[in-house]
């Protein structure tokens, strides 16, 4: 498809207009069990995700040698946009399926160092509206949709209110650099069926990730909401299948063999699971969406010298490289508005090459 004007994203008001007034308001939100019921899954598609979550977890305890690439936008602002892009990636899962495990990115929160668009999840409408009934909705629609189409899914997931919403839906989960430290979001973690990767800190250390590991291993006594809405007191069973994802810190990469040797001996000093994710983008690529393709590449090569720690990669990719600022005029199609994704064309390409050089 060629690129063209997204007409969803045409009418954008300044999300900073919003800050003005000292007025608040509230916004009725349907109950997790209620658009579970609306948006629900079938027996067929939870076996799928059962499935899923098995092999992604076969691949970072070392029982299945392929590798996991989680790869797709930074965030998902158009669904048209993502379920293109979702349709292309199941093609492709189809070629590489014996040397990869390709997750689709759908990510739909986005934290933000001070103000700015937080994600589908909380503004649809890309024009701060914040229509958060309508974005919770979508969200889970998109994310079965894109299962449906026989692909794992995968998310962040920021706010633990959201969780229940999706998380049947998710075959892995990013807790992110921000958050990694947060003990909200490591007991959210020791409650999830899904494998979760937590990133080391903006600063680079990995050890805070390592920390949020042990804690997610263990059962927690949590305050969550359950499916009808009502708080309670959740008694999580604990999470085996985590790990570490590098994704720099401070402008430098961490991807390098030294870095990952340096963070295995930890893993393995702390009894913790020594397989690695690299985060191909952020502070390994030095914030240059280009790069990741240079990351992709040295850490394959790390793998074919026989380093079999590095078990997953990650990539931001859409459907046309770059990104774009959100504005009142129209907005191209699949491109990113957070951070810059390399092309559809050459996501396929590395993806390829990698199957080839994991053969």
């Amino acid at each position: 498809m060629n690129a063209h004007v997204s007409p969803a994203c045409t009418t954008l008001s300044n999300l900073a207009s919003l800050t003005n007034g000292s007025s608040s308001s509230s916004q009725p939100l349907p109950l997790p069990a209620e658009l579970r019921r609306s948006v629900a899954i079938n027996s067929q598609l939870g076996e799928q995700i059962a499935h899923q979550r098995q092999a992604v977890q076969r691949i970072l305890n070392g029982q299945d040698k392929r590798l996991l690439v989680v790869v797709g936008p930074c965030s998902v602002h158009d669904p048209e946009a993502a379920l293109e892009y979702a349709d292309r990636l199941a093609a492709l899962s189809e070629e590489v399926s014996e040397q990869l495990l390709p997750v689709m990115r759908v990510y739909v929160e986005k934290p933000r160092t001070t103000v700015g668009w937080k994600g589908l999840a909380y503004d649809p409408g890309l024009d701060g509206s914040g229509d958060m009934s309508k974005g919770i909705t979508l969200s889970r629609e998109l994310m079965h949709a894109v299962a449906s189409r026989g692909l794992p899914v995968a998310t962040e997931l920021l706010q633990p209110m959201l969780a229940p919403y999706l998380d049947d839906l998710l075959s892995w989960v990013a807790i992110g650099a921000r958050t990694t430290e947060s003990q909200l979001h490591r007991e959210l973690a020791s409650d999830l069926a899904a494998a979760v990767g937590f990133k080391n800190a903006t600063s680079g250390d990995v050890q805070v990730a390592i920390d949020a590991m042990q804690a997610a291993a263990h059962s927690h006594q949590r305050f969550a909401m359950d499916n009808e809405g009502r708080p309670i007191m959740q008694e999580t069973a604990g999470n085996p299948n985590t790990h570490v994802v590098l994704r720099g810190g401070h402008g430098e990469p961490n991807y390098q063999a030294h870095h990952v040797r340096a963070a295995v001996n930890i893993l393995r000093d702390a009894g913790q699971n020594p397989r690695l994710m690299v985060d191909c983008s952020h502070a390994n690529a030095r914030k240059d969406h280009r790069r990741q393709s240079e990351v992709l590449l040295d850490v394959l090569a790390q793998r074919k010298a026989g380093d079999v720690n590095l078990v997953a990669l990650m990539l931001e990719s859409h459907l046309f490289e770059g990104k774009q600022a959100l504005s009142p005029n129209a907005m191209r199609y699949g491109v990113s508005v957070t951070d810059a994704c390399v092309s559809w064309e050459t996501t396929e390409r590395l993806l390829k090459t990698a199957a080839e050089r994991m053969s």
